[in-house]
């Protein structure tokens, strides 16, 4: 099919006035009366007329008018490929969850082909990917076909892949039709959270002020949803005195001062943080440390290690005769805790011109002659 005009089917010459007395005014043939030639009258579709792989056949009955006669003649249309396969949807949409065992298999909308025998589908192909490929249903009636899952899926890797499934004929040449495949990748929770780095040094200064904000820690879980949400958490193994001092926000991973630190009792902490997903079940990051080195600021003043110090000099004594050293401590360090000794602004200053003291040292010396009667000396 279609079969057009010319096609004659010639009776023998002595039959005259010949006319198709069977079928509808819309039939296909007739009879030319005078030579006897069977005519095609109009396009003959096959499969508007049969379905299926059977036989398509139409029985004329004939009549011969001299002499009267009844010829019955049966006409088999053959089918020619003149259909394109064609999918019942032009899309089909899967949702897949990531590491789906390879292997899976999902059912396509298959593709009606009206045309029969070898002109009806064949086969099914799939643009060349590395993830599926495309099979087909062992029945010879109606290939289904399916897309099956080649090996894992990574959503982090790729959440959406497009394909086109292509259903192809036996015919020469052979006709396609076409069905466009959407497939979503859906999360599992197969990443725990991770840190930048493994560990974090935090330097503060010891009077930075109750509520200050000395980090701010950030991981990262590629998964999506609660999969992807992070909540922090410090070891429970660490020492009383770190969880009086800091505080770590479960939800954005800040780290604040709860009470003031004290360079000259502890300058160092260490804090053991790990970062956990809200997946069922939960993955959890490696613990990181966090080290925060507490800075040194001018808050001690140098004390003595006397309170008072008492010494007998003679009155001979020679020009720069240490008479005394004094001592004083500082508990801060560095350049915080290095002392100089000097004489207080009370002094007089005629007492001054007697003694003199190192300011790195602390040692007092005789600078100027003493007198005895002149009584006793205090210094500050």
């Amino acid at each position: 099919s279609p079969l057009k005009p010319p096609f004659v089917f010639v009776f023998p010459k002595q039959h005259l006035r010949l006319r198709v007395v069977s079928g509808s005014k819309d039939a296909y043939f007739d009879v030319n009366p005078d030579n006897g030639a069977l005519q095609v009258r109009k396009k003959i579709d096959r499969e508007e007329m049969c379905h299926g792989n059977g036989a398509c056949t139409i029985e004329l009955k004939i009549l011969v008018e001299n002499p009267l006669e009844i010829h019955y003649v049966i006409v088999e249309i053959t089918d020619i490929n003149d259909n394109s396969p064609v999918f019942s949807e032009k899309e089909q949409a899967f949702q897949i969850f990531e590491h789906a065992t390879p292997g899976t298999r999902f059912e396509l909308h298959n593709a009606r082909d009206p045309d029969s025998g070898i002109n009806t589908v064949r086969t099914y192909t799939i643009t060349t990917n590395d993830l599926f490929d495309i099979e087909m249903s062992p029945s010879d009636e109606e290939k289904i076909p399916f897309l099956v899952l080649k090996k894992s899926l990574d959503r982090e890797q790729k959440n959406k892949h497009q394909l086109l499934v292509t259903a192809i004929d036996g015919g020469k040449p052979p006709r396609s039709g076409t069905l466009n495949i959407s497939i979503t990748v859906l999360d599992t929770n197969d990443n725990p959270p991770k840190f930048s780095q493994d560990t974090y040094i935090i330097q503060i200064f010891e009077n930075v002020s109750v509520g200050t904000i000395i980090a701010q820690l950030s991981a990262v879980d590629p998964d999506e949803g609660i999969n992807g949400e992070i909540k922090y958490s410090l070891s429970k193994t660490l020492a009383r005195k770190v969880y009086d001092k800091f505080e770590l926000d479960s939800l954005n991973g800040k780290i604040t001062l709860k009470e003031p630190l004290d360079y000259e009792d502890s300058d160092m902490y260490r804090l053991d943080v790990q970062a956990s997903d809200k997946g069922s079940p939960p993955l959890t990051s490696r613990d990181i440390n966090i080290i925060i080195d507490v800075l040194d600021v001018n808050d001690n003043s140098p004390v003595f290690t006397k309170e008072s110090y008492s010494v007998t000099v003679k009155e001979n004594v020679p020009v720069d005769t240490v008479v005394i050293q004094v001592n004083a401590t500082d508990l801060d360090q560095g350049a915080n805790s290095e002392i100089i000794y000097l004489f207080g602004k009370d002094v007089d200053s005629k007492l001054m011109k007697l003694f003199s003291i190192d300011e790195n040292t602390g040692e007092i010396k005789v600078k100027g002659k003493l007198d005895f009667e002149k009584s006793s000396i205090g210094l500050a």
